[in-house]
């Protein structure tokens, strides 16, 4: 069980966002990011501390980036420094969040009707433009197009790599018992390249137990039920054990 926050690294403060702080180190090409105990929903008006979250989201994270590196895509993840502590590759982060689902939930559930839990025909994609201070609103490619966040090639490629990544995680989850019901991906260039970067954990993603439907990630929070560790504790254990 983690039940303390991590050390936070030393070095200049690039970044600091809802949940994670970036540092900066001795290579200007690389980053340290410190998964921290806080946890925000509805764009940071519900904001809490829950000790050892960080930890969790970092070693989840990890071995999820890793599983990706293993299959053939190509993320910002370097190694895990210390449980709390990633290691990565410094990126310029596209302010277009990518959202895959395979089940309704949440706000899909609430704009066409669906029931939550309920499969979907095929995966969708969506795309969330990346501003706090508009509520990182849905749009589509015409919007893309419009702000100029990323050519069509770019979009096509992102759609592609969240595609392939659900394909992966979703059989990784399935073998733990788990159900990826969605999941939020951002992407950075690194040196020119399109990588997935940010993190992986029920921070980002709605996982469910297969069997009973159970909710282990980030809707425990958002919609008060509590248990938010415990939920996060055994999604990393069955990842682990599988």
């Amino acid at each position: 069980m983690f039940m303390s926050e991590a050390r936070s690294p030393t070095g200049p403060i690039l970044y600091r966002g809802k949940a994670k702080t970036i540092y900066g180190t001795d290579r200007p090409d690389q980053v340290l990011i410190f998964f921290r105990d806080d946890i925000t929903a509805g764009n940071g008006r519900k904001r809490a501390e829950i000790p050892g979250k960080g930890m969790l989201n970092s070693r989840i994270s990890a071995l999820l980036f890793a599983e990706l590196e293993r299959a053939g895509v190509a993320t910002h993840f370097l190694e895990e420094r210390e449980p709390g502590v990633m290691l990565a590759r410094a990126v310029r982060i596209v302010p277009l969040e990518v959202v895959v689902r395979n089940r309704a939930a949440g706000s899909l559930s609430q704009r066409l009707g669906l029931p939550e839990g309920e499969p979907l025909s095929r995966p969708v994609v969506e795309h969330y433009y990346k501003r706090d201070d508009l509520g990182d609103p849905l749009i589509n490619r015409d919007h893309i197009r419009v702000l100029g966040i990323a050519s069509d090639d770019v979009v096509d490629r992102m759609e592609a790599v969240a595609r392939r990544v659900n394909e992966i995680l979703s059989a990784r989850f399935a073998r733990a018992g788990l159900v990826l019901v969605d999941f939020k991906l951002e992407f950075g260039l690194a040196g020119g390249e399109l990588v997935v970067a940010d993190e992986l954990s029920p921070d980002t993603m709605r996982v469910w137990d297969a069997e009973s439907g159970r909710r282990l990630d980030k809707d425990r929070f958002r919609r008060g039920w509590g248990g938010v560790l415990e939920g996060y504790e055994e999604i990393w254990r069955r990842l682990q054990e599988s």
